[in-house]
């Protein structure tokens, strides 16, 4: 089955020039290698992710146009732990290492979090949240 025939190759690589995001990028280079002729199983080891993802972002090229495409629609989830302001103080405190030491770690960051908020995060969700 081919996918993408009513896109145009340059507005693809046109609209990667302009995107603001990794996820709309790494969607556009997926699309613009298959346009290219590039298989589908190659696709899925160049850029880690499942062949049943790589026909999703192609079929959501064709069924919704290119500028839906490039984000996914919103889900809500739990409401954040941690207010604007709060995430704020944590990236601020991420520029300035702790005292004693070179770098923040997921858990001297997860107690800090917590001791200053009274917001209990595991040092894997802090690492995942702040540290990557």
């Amino acid at each position: 089955m081919v996918k993408l025939e009513g896109i145009d190759g340059a507005r693809l690589r046109a609209a990667l020039s302009e995107v603001e995001t990794a996820k709309g990028a790494k969607r556009l280079m997926v699309a613009l290698a298959y346009k290219d002729g590039v298989d589908v199983d190659v696709l899925t080891a160049r850029y880690g992710i499942p062949q049943s993802t790589v026909y999703y972002w192609l079929d959501r090229f064709e069924e919704r146009g290119l500028e839906d495409a490039l984000e996914d629609d919103h889900r809500p989830g739990r409401p954040p732990k941690l207010t604007d302001e709060q995430r704020a103080a944590v990236e601020t405190w991420l520029s300035d290492p702790p005292e004693g030491a070179e770098r923040w770690t997921a858990d001297r960051l997860r107690r800090r979090i917590s001791e200053e908020f009274g917001v209990e995060y595991s040092a894997a969700h802090v690492g995942r949240e702040f540290l990557t």
